[in-house]
């Protein structure tokens, strides 16, 4: 697999500074890091970002969460308090320096720490301030804590899974967080393109709530225009409120299958099903969508999924095996996309995660640089970048 050498990224001699926490705005500054930035992840002294805690199944890497590596690799690390006025000098003197500040504080906060869009811009004009809230700097959500459950929940999103016959399913990952750092990612790099032609910088704002309502701009846009009753998913085999059938995953005689748009008739007549047949008039593929679905699930169980795959795809039916994630390993699809990659931390060995989806001139982006430990970089990047001369001559 070719990657790409650091010098030649597109983001090459850029300066990141992610004052962010948790995931993201961290996973934000992560992308403009593969894509060739020097990312600065600044943390307060004391405990440093909350999700060096924040493990899942318990997984522990260099002295922190495996999860806290997975979206901080490739950083350098800096400690700063920012409630303290020598570090906040010196802080200020990176601002002056940077091309990109990332933060996803609620809205209030950076201005109380005198790092505010204001005080900030008045420092370096040609700065890109970039800010992540759950629900935005205005309304009467604005303080509410922006966590990606409950902006599922509040969003609406949470009654898009699942069957009919369940309550609210939410997403199996986090969601709303990894929109919302793309979405400020995008507009990241809007404005540095902006900024490149007229040397002005800029402010960058995105939510949670908002990112989560863009992912449902399909469905949510049909509701919009029609009786504006909530959309009733399937009582079996839902994948999708507003398609028609077969749209859904089905059981199989050993495993499952996913079906997406295709003919019914034309279907029925590919599998041996007599009963779907019958409907070959397209309007009743969403208006008699749960008893076709019915049909199709009591025929799909009589073979395994090879067997209906070895009918469907050269037929150029839409259809896929469901693969679990053991299964998925063993794939020599997953195997030629090379989509994991070892990073490694001084002293603790290396860990298997993933790597930027990204490809630059046909190579991938990688690094096996893993997270900083709290503060590893602040005293080279103070003397790299004289905070001490910044902080003497704020003292004069």
């Amino acid at each position: 697999m070719n990657c790409t050498p650091a010098t030649d990224r597109p983001l090459k001699g850029l300066l990141v500074l992610d004052f962010s926490q948790f995931l993201a705005g961290p996973c934000c500054a992560l992308r403009l890091a593969d894509l060739g930035a020097e990312v600065i992840k600044i943390e307060r002294p004391q405990g440093g970002d909350l999700s060096r805690g924040l493990y899942l199944a318990d997984q522990a890497f260099a002295g922190d969460s495996a999860l806290f590596h997975t979206i901080n690799r490739n950083k350098r690390g800096f400690a700063a308090d920012l409630k303290s006025a020598t570090d906040l000098t010196r802080v200020k003197a990176l601002v002056r320096r940077a091309d990109v500040m990332v933060h996803n504080f609620r809205p209030g906060v950076m201005d109380r720490l005198g790092l505010g869009y204001e005080t900030v811009s008045q420092l370096n004009p040609r700065l890109v301030y970039a800010g992540i809230t759950g629900y935005g700097s205005h309304g009467p959500w604005r303080d509410k804590p922006g966590q990606d459950l409950l902006v599922q929940a509040m969003s609406g999103l949470a009654w898009l899974s699942g069957d009919d016959t369940q309550g609210p399913v939410p997403v199996g990952i986090s969601i709303a967080d990894m929109t919302a750092g793309a979405h400020l990612c995008q507009g990241i790099l809007a404005a540095l393109v902006r900024r490149a032609a007229t040397g002005r910088g800029g402010r960058v704002d995105v939510s949670l709530i908002e990112s989560a309502f863009d992912l449902q701009f399909e469905q949510f846009t049909a509701f919009l225009n029609s009786e504006r009753t909530q959309p009733a998913r399937d009582d079996t085999n839902n994948a999708s409120a507003y398609l028609g059938a077969p749209y859904g995953i089905y059981r199989t005689a050993d495993g499952y299958l996913a079906l997406a748009m295709t003919p019914i008739k034309q279907l029925g007549e590919l599998i041996g099903c007599a009963h779907l047949t019958a409907y070959g008039d397209p309007d009743t593929w969403f208006r008699e969508r749960a008893r076709i679905k019915a049909i199709l699930a009591e025929h799909l169980l009589q073979q395994s999924t090879a067997h209906w795959l070895a009918i469907l795809e050269p037929a150029d039916v839409w259809c896929a095996e469901v693969y679990t994630w053991p299964e998925l390993l063993t794939q020599p699809g997953f195997a030629a996309l090379g989509l994991t990659q070892e990073i490694h931390a001084d002293g603790a060995g290396t860990m298997l995660t993933t790597r930027c989806p990204i490809r630059i001139d046909g190579q991938v982006l990688t690094s096996d640089r893993g997270a900083p430990t709290l503060g590893r970089d602040t005293d080279e990047i103070t003397r790299a970048f004289s905070l001490d001369s910044a902080q003497e001559r704020n003292l004069k």
